[in-house]
């Protein structure tokens, strides 16, 4: 008879998931898949509509990253115009995504993944989560709470609101910031830049006291995508694409967003409606990558911005005799260092006087029948492709999503920690959660991904070589 325990909360992912692992007759595993069984197919339901209605439209695909898309489709809506998008509208979008990146990185940090981090691995699942934290280190929930707030008041101040803003449109955006509010913004740096402090040097902490299991969380030879700018530099609006194998060897590079398809193809499994995406010239096997925040820093020659820059050459030890820091774990890392970067940016931008030019859009009607928009998402390079008519009719839409295009690596890491840590016929809630933590430290958006429709809770079952359910976990 198989054993289900059931386990609240809901896990701690945007989004609801399933895994299997598959045991030989041994007990040893052979196989494991992590499923998302979700589908509402944002894509189709977008033809027919117009491309100006898309930024409002694709910002509804989550409520985490709703700016992600905004900026993708508006991008994808400044092709099709033909425009020269205002150098002002250009800082202030990058002003929305740089606070996108300090609200959803801090929400993945401190209230996420801190649970695990900070109280362990193995600790009482009654007290693995947010108020749990808050009663064991109540100074550092409450920052993490305030940094997510403080991303969240600055994307209200642009866009009127902090979710789901209709602010960006193709050709540049609807307002500018008020002088008041950029004061007001200011003034609240200094506590943001103690707070990614504290967190950067408990984040160095914690690596000693995983440095058992750590290896166990993806570490893996992959390939790493991401946008770099025209001089090589950490970049998350524009730039190009460039590509690098686990050696660091530069695959692609300033390959602009048109050349997507012939990089990147999309794979499919019967058993999840998430789709795998690969590097087309190696295919599925060679081709696996990874986007989001190690990614980035693994592509890119430097941050940047000064503080950026001394964390990330500290961060680069990771990686041994000059490779990319190739596991899995870091993530959690990678993204304080962003947070960083996106705070010393956001600083430049608000003292440059572009801020008071008033021309932030600019007027055109369809000059092309396609538009791709690329943007670095928080979780990874986000890609808008849309084919309009003459009117501006949209006849085909396509979106890959961050999430997606790390989907072989997160199957990858949940077979690792299952080899690892599984013994015999039965699962644990230490088993559960190292497992889940496996696919946490990617931060998956799967509503970004699948386009999420429904509830499900997230599963892990063991399964013999004969097929018989063995064990199963269950969070509802």
């Amino acid at each position: 008879m198989s054993k289900t325990i059931t386990i609240e909360p809901v896990t701690r992912i945007e989004g609801h998931a399933k895994i299997s692992i598959m045991l030989d007759d041994s007990g040893r595993v052979v196989d494991s898949r992590f499923h998302v069984t979700e589908f509402r197919g944002f894509e189709k339901f977008c033809v027919g509509r117009s491309f100006w209605e898309m930024p409002g439209i694709t910002a509804r695909i989550c409520g985490i990253c709703p700016v992600s898309h905004l900026m993708a489709s508006s991008k994808a809506g400044d092709m099709i115009l033909g425009v020269r998008t205002p150098a002002p509208a250009v800082a202030l979008r990058r002003l929305m995504n740089y606070a996108q990146l300090v609200q959803s990185h801090a929400l993945s940090f401190f209230l996420l993944s801190g649970p695990d981090l900070i109280l362990g691995m193995d600790a009482d699942p009654l007290q693995r989560n947010m108020a749990g934290l808050i009663a064991a280190n109540p100074d550092l929930a409450r920052a993490g709470i305030r940094m997510r707030a403080f991303g969240q008041q600055l994307i209200r101040m642009l866009g009127d609101r902090s979710v789901h803003p209709s602010w960006a449109v193709p050709g540049g955006v609807r307002k500018s910031l008020g002088s008041d509010q950029r004061d007001q913004v200011l003034k609240q740096l200094p506590e943001m830049h103690a707070t990614i402090n504290i967190a950067l040097d408990l984040m160095k902490d914690i690596h000693d006291s995983f440095s058992t299991e750590i290896d166990a969380y993806g570490e893996f030879p992959s390939l790493f995508m991401g946008l770099v700018g025209e001089d090589g530099g950490l970049e998350h609006y524009d730039g190009k694409l460039r590509v690098i194998d686990a050696e660091g060897k530069i695959l692609e590079d300033g390959a602009a967003p048109e050349d997507y398809q012939r990089l990147i193809a999309e794979g499919e499994q019967k058993w999840s409606y998430l789709k795998f995406p690969y590097y087309r010239p190696l295919g599925p096997e060679q081709g696996m990558y990874r986007v989001g925040p190690l990614a980035r820093l693994n592509v890119c020659d430097f941050a940047g911005t000064p503080k950026a820059d001394r964390e990330l050459r500290q961060f680069r030890h990771y990686g041994g005799q000059g490779k990319p820091v190739s596991g899995s774990f870091y993530y959690h890392h990678a993204r304080l260092i962003e947070i960083l970067h996106a705070l010393e940016r956001i600083e430049e931008i608000l003292g440059d006087d572009i801020l008071i030019d008033h021309h932030i859009r600019s007027q055109a009607g369809v000059n092309q029948n396609i538009g791709i928009g690329i943007s670095e998402a928080p979780r990874g390079t986000l890609f808008h492709h849309y084919r309009v008519d003459d009117n501006g009719i949209l006849e085909d839409v396509n979106l890959i999503i961050a999430t997606g295009q790390n989907n072989l690596a997160m199957n990858r890491t949940v077979r690792q920690l299952a080899e690892r840590f599984i013994r015999g016929d039965k699962l644990d809630q230490g088993l559960l959660n190292r497992v889940e933590h496996g696919i946490r430290v990617y931060d998956p958006c799967l509503s970004c991904s699948t386009h999420e429709a429904g509830r499900m809770p997230l599963q892990v079952q063991l399964f013999s070589a004969r097929g018989e359910l063995l064990d199963e976990v269950k969070r509802c």
